[in-house]
């Protein structure tokens, strides 16, 4: 591809590319392959110039310039990169339908006659009067009833300029609107798509062999087990599994599948394992029903966002009772008329729904997936905050640090055995210990039967007709009844403290610890001290680990209280209890084991490499996996609510003073319309604006 610098500064240029004008596909190739790379930190290309700008990292000039030079349109490892579905096309859409509706509105008063612009009035207000009057037919009172008023009077009494005005004015409000809207559900929709990269395969000959999804082709047989993803629209073959499709139905509760059901890509395995026959390749409609999902789920809407619509709903009355007294006591129509020229609800409903999307996408900007606006109104109301330990609060990618062997096996076997069993059921640990095996090059073959996940204790397996486990100190010791010879028990003592254990048995007998060092976050500390700060009143660390593990983790990072050695049922039960006072909570996780407890709470964040299912289940997903976002969402959150406050005190203020003039004379019907829609529009536009800058600053 030939390119052409136009301008550059210190890790920013300016390029153009072989042409003046691109196809959008074109654009979207050009932009989506530059972000893949590493180098890269932000591009904007423009496919009407055919010009691109491109940040990069310091030092990175020579790969861009190698990587534009190397891009192909036609290259499909290129065209791989680019999403199905991408907001060039609608942006575009919405941009043309803006600056040809202002165009022909200018045209039509400058050079059509007086007699021909009325015709086309009363053509545009024909809308207006069916919706109002499909309104009243339905015994409401509503906004549409109040427009259909305002314009109908205006034509009755010869102001056709008015009419025209407030016609013209709602319609760019409705595109706006619109614009804002699908951008905001089209930006959420690639948000929740699936990202899930591998699943495991059952051959032929019975064996399971992990492939890219995108090798994956209808009538595949995929294996599923507890915590999966479902990546593919597929039939149920053999097997029984509970399936979570909060996803697709907005149900929590999980649904039965057996031989012969549906299963439906981004839906989560709760428990159980099936084998399923592929229906419906990658990319086959999953988009489309995520944007089904968001649009039918009232997730959408926050309270705050609700009850401003039944406030605007319910002024609509009062505005005609308005015209009535108002008549009454002048005589004059004109007075009477600033109660239909003028009224709340239509910036209500305009500026409160676009307030809470711009939060939204605020979020995503700093790689926050927010599933619906009544989560921002509930993380901006907590005052409790509960964390999981493990992988939370401590690295995301704890490392294997140590292995204790004991009996007759030695480190190379206790590995490969712990790595065969954990690689099924991916979670922080579990990875740390598979990232170790591959790190030695210890291989393993598939010899153990059927692998059974057991939540908050461990993995389970047969191997050589002997029962291997692989968890918790309380499975192992204690629901197992692992024993510990004499010769091994002082070797057992010395064990450090500062790790967290994960103990491998094999046929009844201790065969393995494995040390895991997992290190507190650095940002840990000042994130909770900075939630403190920000009106979070209790911090609390929630943790299946040891108590000695615990306290040191607590100590060091300034929480409220902890608690050690916890079930999965403990964390939600201490969330009711919360809830018992009084308290909103917010719950962070990233385990199969957190799953009650975020479901149980206001608010559940998880955290991007966790399991899948906490993921699923999660309100807000942190999808770079730093603590840092937790302060930033607390932040949208209360600049969120403080606009939607000030909105509304603006509104009722200056549109009470315009219904005010009007009444008094003072201010004609056509002024207060165009003041009123204006203000409309202004306000609309500004709740479309960041609540906070791109560096998370207010």
């Amino acid at each position: 591809m030939n390119c052409k610098i136009l301008h550059e500064s210190s890790g920013r240029m300016r390029v153009h590319i072989d042409r003046f004008r691109m196809t959008l596909d074109q654009a979207d190739l050009v932009e989506y392959s530059l972000r893949s790379q590493d180098f890269v930190k932000s591009v904007k290309v423009y496919d009407r110039t055919g010009d691109a700008i491109i940040s990069y990292q310091r030092g990175s000039r020579r790969k861009v310039i190698d990587f534009l030079s190397a891009l192909n349109y036609e290259d499909e490892a290129f065209l791989s990169l680019v999403p199905e579905h991408t907001s060039r096309a609608m942006q575009r859409k919405y941009e043309e339908k803006l600056v040809w509706s202002v165009l022909a509105k200018g045209f039509r008063s400058l050079f059509f006659p007086v007699g021909l612009n009325t015709a086309i009035t009363v053509i545009h207000a024909l809308p207006y009067f069916i919706k109002g009057l499909k309104s009243l037919l339905s015994w409401k009172i509503e906004v549409s009833v109040l427009d259909a008023a305002a314009i109908g009077t205006s034509l009755v009494r010869g102001d056709i300029g008015t009419a025209g005005s407030i016609i013209f004015l709602q319609h760019i409000g409705d595109i706006l609107e619109d614009w804002t809207h699908e951008k905001s559900v089209d930006d959420l929709a690639e948000m929740m798509s699936l990202h899930v990269d591998h699943v495991w395969v059952q051959t032929e000959d019975g064996d399971e062999v992990l492939m890219s999804v995108k090798d994956i082709k209808p009538g595949d047989r995929i294996i599923l087990r507890t915590s999966n993803v479902i990546p593919l629209d597929s039939t149920v073959i053999s097997g029984q599994a509970s399936v979570n499709q909060a996803s697709m139905t907005g149900e929590p509760a999980a649904v039965f599948k057996r031989a012969g059901s549906t299963v439906f890509a981004g839906t989560v395995v709760e428990e159980g394992e099936l084998v399923c026959s592929v229906t419906k390749g990658m990319g086959s409609g999953k988009y489309d029903q995520i944007i089904k999902m968001i649009e039918d789920s009232e997730k959408l809407k926050s309270n705050t966002v609700n009850n401003a619509f039944h406030l605007a709903d319910g002024l609509v009355p009062w505005a005609f009772a308005g015209v009535g007294l108002t008549y009454a006591l002048t005589r004059n129509v004109t007075r009477a008329l600033a109660f239909l020229m003028v009224d709340f609800s239509c910036a209500l409903k305009l500026s409160m729904p676009l307030a809470v999307m711009s939060a939204m996408r605020d979020a995503s900007r700093h790689d926050i997936s927010v599933k619906g606006g009544k989560y921002l109104e509930a993380v901006a109301h907590a005052q409790t905050i509960v964390f999981d330990k493990t992988g939370t609060l401590t690295h995301a990618s704890p490392r294997l640090a140590d292995i204790v062997t004991f009996g007759d096996w030695n480190e190379t076997e206790a590995l490969r055995l712990a790595a065969c069993m954990e690689e099924h059921f991916p979670h922080s640990i579990a990875n740390a210990v598979v990232k170790e095996a591959k790190r030695r090059h210890i291989t393993h073959a598939e010899a153990h039967t059927k692998v059974e996940y057991i939540v908050a204790h461990g993995i389970a397996t047969t191997i050589d007709g002997k029962r291997a486990v692989i968890g918790s100190h309380h499975f192992i010791m204690e629901d197992e009844k692992i024993q510990i010879s004499a010769l091994d028990r002082k070797r057992y003592e010395h064990i450090p403290r500062e790790y967290s254990p994960l103990y491998l048995a094999v046929d009844g007998q201790l065969a393995a610890v494995l040390c895991i060092d997992d290190p507190i976050r650095e940002e840990a500390a000042d994130v909770i001290d900075r939630l403190h700060a920000l009106g979070i009143s209790k911090v609390c660390m929630m943790t299946g680990d040891n108590k000695n593990t615990a306290a040191a983790v607590a100590s060091r990072l300034n929480i409220d209280e902890y608690y050690a050695e916890v079930l999965p049922e403990d964390k939600a039960a201490f969330i009711r209890k919360e809830h018992n006072l009084g308290r909103q909570v917010i719950m962070v996780g990233d385990g199969i084991n957190d799953t009650p407890a975020l479901s149980e709470a206001d608010v559940g964040f998880a955290v991007s490499n966790g399991a899948a299912i906490a993921r699923e289940v999660a309100d807000i997903v942190i999808s770079d996996g730093s603590l840092e976002n937790l302060v930033t969402i607390r932040r949208i959150a209360g600049r969120l609510f403080d606009r939607i406050h000030a909105n509304y005190r603006t509104i009722m203020g200056f549109n009470g003073s315009l219904i005010a003039l009007g009444a008094l004379g003072l201010l004609s019907p056509a002024t207060a319309s165009l003041f009123h829609n204006m203000s409309t529009i202004a306000i609309g536009l500004y709740s479309m604006t960041p609540v906070i800058s791109e560096d998370g600053r207010e």
